[in-house]
């Protein structure tokens, strides 16, 4: 009895999820299922703004890299800087006057 309905149940299925066949007396016209020139041009401008928007990525992408590699070597020569002065022993006082000890002749 469950088997019998499961069947039933399962045919009818089965009808409704096939697709029916198209009858050979409908022809399709190339022409209304192509883009046509329409289509072309739009996508002629998606591949346009598409190859802007790469390019101005890597032109910033590119100056951050750049920004990058110049703050590391002012780093780098700031700690070099550094290291020197402390082997010269005490760094002088930027703000005092250089010329404080000086007697006039």
């Amino acid at each position: 009895m469950i088997a019998a309905s499961w069947n039933t149940v399962t045919d009818a299925a089965w009808r409704l999820a096939t697709t029916p066949t198209p009858t050979p007396s409908l022809e399709i016209d190339p022409n209304d299922v192509t883009p046509g020139p329409a289509g072309f041009i739009i996508v002629a401008l998606l591949a346009a703004a598409v190859f802007l928007l790469i390019f101005d990525m890597q032109r910033r992408i590119r100056r951050v890299n750049h920004k990058a590699e110049i703050s590391e070597r002012l780093q780098a020569e700031l700690a070099e800087r550094d290291r020197t002065a402390g082997d010269e022993g005490p760094a002088a006082d930027p703000t005092a006057d250089p010329h404080q000890g000086d007697k006039p002749l």
